[in-house]
């Protein structure tokens, strides 16, 4: 195959990955976004071996991992819960990252087979891009490997302060870009080996401070990095679609990241620096001083919205947890047939990562026309007779719009307390990821239903029906 005509191959799976991206813009065209996504990748796979003609047996080789890789993929994909697809998310960047550090020590130690000189005689552009490429992927890499283990609950969720962890994170930094120059003048192994171990560190360290309540900003800085660390890497194997790919990627990231951290009302730089919050033992009955709480039944909750015009429902983290989306539109099809108005409410921070509650109320079947985004929905809440909370803590929270003392002030949140009635479905009156006190909770229009969210949307289904 000639290099102009799989340039050209490559564009096209360029501009299939752009309509990718464009599709998962919306879930009506998700489905599109996602064939466009598959058909470029495989554009850009078929091309690559082609053009690079590998010999019968470093193309079974190659088969061979494509197979093995594809299976785990697909295996995993058809068993992961949609709860743990964050966690999963983070999982993915932690390979991709992974695979830049190895990519890059390929180059290095064979630099013959991609053309970029010899060994202990690189070009220096393929040195500085290398450097680059595989210290992002390091941090790429034990980053989401933190991230993975917060968001799969196998490490506290607490931010995690190491003293002068602002220091230590500047002297590393400066370490790491005297150590890239110093590698791109001596083309040294142990130099490079070096790059990748700070990097590691400096993942670490960065991701560890990070509370939970900034974990979704997290999630979307870290398919930035894995972006650009692709990006890098294809600069060195000069390959027009690990550039292009990697440039959407890193920027599609940086853009989401910015859009949580405006959602959140946090500055990039604040999540990155440290976090807030943390975890804080639950709540319990004798512990409330002298606030009260008023606690209902699934038969209040259903006599309330049945006798309701208009009833606004607030997905959160807790509903993903139960799986309780597909009875949660059973008793909302049961309230339309008795004239209820019934819409859902987004938060742009919702669950753990961007989409998460979107993706649940599509696999449940929820008309899109019926979900709306807080800055869509957030007015409506004054003139809703109840307001049905399902296991969203933080971003319902009053404390974010009314407490300038709360670590969480100026955060948008829903107006669900200006609803007539709230609904509010929890376990117990712990706090939320955030490791904040809910305020709501204690309101004199809010009425706590403490159960697992599906028994108790099952049990309003019932109630409904009688």
């Amino acid at each position: 195959m000639s290099e102009n005509f799989a340039a050209f191959l490559y564009l096209v799976s360029g501009v299939l990955f752009i309509l990718a991206l464009r599709g998962l813009s919306h879930p009506t065209t998700s489905r599109q976004g996602n064939l466009y996504g598959m058909v470029g990748m495989g554009i850009a796979i078929l091309t690559t071996l082609l053009l690079a003609g590998p010999s019968f047996g470093g193309l079974v080789l190659i088969v061979l991992g494509i197979a093995i890789g594809g299976g785990v993929g697909a295996v995993t994909a058809k068993r992961i819960a949609m709860t743990a697809m964050p966690q999963l998310v983070a999982a993915f960047h932690s390979l991709v990252g992974m695979a830049a550090v190895m990519v890059a020590a390929a180059a290095l130690y064979a630099p013959e087979a991609i053309g970029i000189g010899t060994v202990g005689d690189i070009h220096a552009q393929a040195l500085v891009e290398m450097s680059i490429g595989v210290a992002i992927g390091a941090v790429t890499f034990t980053g989401s490997v933190i991230a993975f283990l917060k968001l799969d609950g196998r490490m506290s969720g607490k931010p995690i302060m190491l003293p002068q962890r602002h220091l230590i994170n500047i002297a590393l930094g400066v370490a790491l870009i005297a150590l890239v120059v110093a590698f791109a003048i001596t083309q040294s192994h142990v130099l490079f080996w070096l790059i990748v171990i700070v990097a590691l560190v400096l993942g670490v360290l960065l991701i560890v401070p990070i509370g939970g309540a900034d974990m979704p900003v997290v999630v979307s800085m870290l398919n930035s990095y894995s972006g650009w660390a692709a990006a890098g890497i294809g600069f060195t194997l000069q390959n027009l679609a690990l550039i292009i790919t990697g440039a959407l990627v890193g920027s599609s990231g940086a853009i989401l990241s910015y859009i949580m951290c405006k959602g959140m009302n946090r500055s990039f730089i604040s999540v990155i620096l440290g976090g807030f919050g943390g975890e804080s033992g639950p709540a319990g009955a004798d512990d409330l001083g002298d606030r009260t709480v008023k606690q209902g039944s699934a038969e209040d909750a259903a006599y309330l919205m049945k006798n309701a015009g208009r009833v606004i429902i607030v997905p959160g983290y807790g509903m993903a947890v139960a799986q309780a989306q597909h009875a949660l539109r059973e008793m909302v099809d049961k309230l339309k047939d008795e004239g209820v108005e019934v819409k859902y409410a987004i938060h742009p921070v919702a669950g753990r990562m961007p989409g998460h509650m979107n993706v649940l109320l599509a696999e449940a079947n929820v008309p899109y026309d019926d979900v709306f985004e807080l800055e869509d929905i957030n007015s409506e809440f004054a003139q809703t007779d109840v307001a049905f909370v399902i296991g969203a803590n933080d971003v319902t929270n009053p404390s974010a719009r009314d407490d300038k003392a709360s670590p969480i002030y100026g955060m948008p949140i829903l107006n669900v307390d200006q609803a007539k009635t709230c609904l509010f479905i929890k376990r117990s009156l712990a706090s939320g990821y955030a490791g904040i006190d809910n305020t709501l909770f204690y309101k004199d229009n809010t009425m706590m239903l403490f159960s697992d969210a599906k028994k108790m949307v099952e049990d309003i289904v019932k109630a409904l029906a009688d």
